[in-house]
């Protein structure tokens, strides 16, 4: 996935990008570049690890105060030094970087070659660049904003002009940006991590919207142009979460932090001396739980491994009726939705394109749609019409592990509550939940158990094919098993019910 960094301000830009950079290595990326406004355009684009960016822009010795980033993830056109982004238009006066697709990029291409312009890569997003600088006419958010009239498909972009070097405009749609508020400068981004070091107040872009960045504010609006106000938010975790904190890779520091993290999802949620649970983001009366009839969860990968132990879970103790549905399946289809539906979407980062669109039409069709997540302002918690957060913590790594067992840990106390409501004594809750407070414990004997499940492993490791079997509730755990293995060792496994 790529990234996305702009800083705008009172201050030398290149290399606060370049650590911006950084801090989104883990997203995966296969080139980098920078374009910092400084009279004019100075680019400097390099295949491979940001390094040697970094490397490069030592010998260039670059200034600026205003200036834009990129990590590409090759999509269109193979990771080389000309299709890393930033892409600028064939006056050189505009630099555009853009996480997404431009789905019809070919046909508007074409037109603008039939007018004379020359293009140096084969990605979609350099089109952007010459599209903008085609109708820049001394104002850079007008041309941006007609230019997103034209274009079909997903984007996060943010765009600087020589003529304008101070300003930055961004704009999302389909591709999460974040704006960085601080005094005096001001950032954007694709992700927090990249400007936690600098600022911790933020304002979430939703869909269809753009923003104007200056050294003396920011200014949201609609693709349309009308004026939207924003509420800047703090942002309450800090670099050292985004940190490896002694261990070799994000994800073990990761599978280690389980314990706790655990406990932080269940925290001040339970109410042992009763067997209940609260979860007041529900935003849901009584009433309204006991009148649940049906309950949808649209979630995709790992999320939807949780959402099959949801769906065991709530049927077999509060009776409910629960279909765990592939978002990018349901999107596509016609699905039934009756009077009493509860739609649940299942997302760490709050912003997976499918189930954001499945969540997006259960809405449309009338279902009360609630949200499980570990961001907060990601897309899916605005949005949905409540919510539970997973308090996990940012997850780094690309292969989900503390968000899994975070969201099986929601995924119980949800059914605690529902079925409390529906026939289950306080005595069985109380059985559960001290249950559950009991399992941050046994998950760490089993880590501490690490030399013996590396010699299990050396064991093993020469096998081409794993075949993970499981009844019941172990059944979304073979498919979760499986899946892990083919993300993190490419050796090919497959979960199956022990039939």
């Amino acid at each position: 996935m790529c990234g996305i960094v702009g800083i705008t301000g009172d201050k030398q830009v290149a290399e606060i990008l370049v650590e911006g950079l950084r801090r989104l290595e883990y997203r995966g990326y296969d080139s980098a570049g920078i374009a910092v406004a400084e009279g004019e355009l100075a680019i400097v684009k390099r295949e491979g690890k940001i390094q040697a960016l970094e490397q490069e822009l030592a010998k260039r010795k670059v200034s600026g105060t205003c200036g834009i980033a990129h990590t590409r993830w090759a999509t269109h056109g193979p990771p080389n030094q000309v299709n890393a982004h930033p892409h600028t238009d064939h006056q050189g006066e505009i630099a555009v970087v853009h996480n997404g697709i431009i789905e019809n990029f070919k046909a508007l291409k074409t037109q603008l070659e039939a007018k004379g312009h020359t293009f140096r890569s084969e990605t979609d997003s350099e089109v952007l660049a010459h599209l903008i600088g085609a109708h820049y006419k001394g104002d850079l958010a007008a041309a941006v904003r007609k230019v997103l009239a034209l274009v079909e498909g997903t984007y996060g972009i943010a765009v600087i002009h020589k003529n304008e070097p101070d300003t930055i405009v961004g704009a999302r749609k389909g591709s999460p940006l974040v704006v960085g508020v601080g005094n005096g400068t001001n950032y954007l981004a694709s992700d927090v991590a990249a400007i936690l070091g600098e600022t911790r107040h933020v304002i979430y872009l939703d869909d269809g919207e753009m923003v104007t960045l200056t050294p003396e504010g920011v200014h949201t609006t609609t693709i349309a142009n009308e004026t939207v106000e924003k509420e800047i938010q703090e942002i309450s975790w800090d670099l050292d979460a985004i940190q490896k904190g002694g261990f070799p890779h994000f994800m073990l520091k990761e599978i280690y932090e389980q314990p706790e993290t655990i406990r932080n999802a269940y925290r001040g949620r339970i109410l042992p001396d009763t067997g209940d649970v609260r979860l007041s983001g529900l935003r849901l009366t009584d009433w309204e739980l006991r009148n649940v009839r049906r309950i949808i969860i649209l979630a995709c990968g790992t999320s939807w491994h949780a959402g099959l132990l949801g769906e065991y879970m709530i049927e077999e103790y509060a009776g409910i009726p629960v279909e765990v549905e592939y978002a990018s399946e349901f999107r596509y289809r016609s699905p039934v939705i009756e009077p009493g539906t509860l739609c649940l979407t299942i997302s760490q980062s709050g912003e997976t394109i499918d189930t954001l669109e499945a969540m997006r039409e259960a809405k449309r069709r009338g279902a009360k749609v609630l949200g499980l997540t570990n961001v907060v302002g990601s897309t899916i918690a605005r949005e949905t019409d409540g919510g539970i957060y997973i308090h996990a913590g940012p997850e780094i790594g690309v292969a989900s592990t503390k968000a899994f067992t975070s969201q099986v840990t929601i995924l119980i106390l949800l059914t605690i509550m529902l079925a409390r409501r529906n026939s289950m004594s306080s005595e069985r809750g109380m059985r559960i939940i001290a249950e559950l407070e009991g399992l941050s414990e046994k998950i760490q004997k089993i880590l501490d158990q690490s030399g013996e499940i590396e010699r299990i492993a050396e064991i093993y490791k020469d096998h081409s094919n794993f075949l993970y079997l499981g009844r019941g509730y172990n059944f979304p755990i073979a498919l979760e098993g499986a899946l892990k293995l083919k993300e993190i060792s490419y050796i090919h496994a497959e979960g199956y019910p022990a039939a």
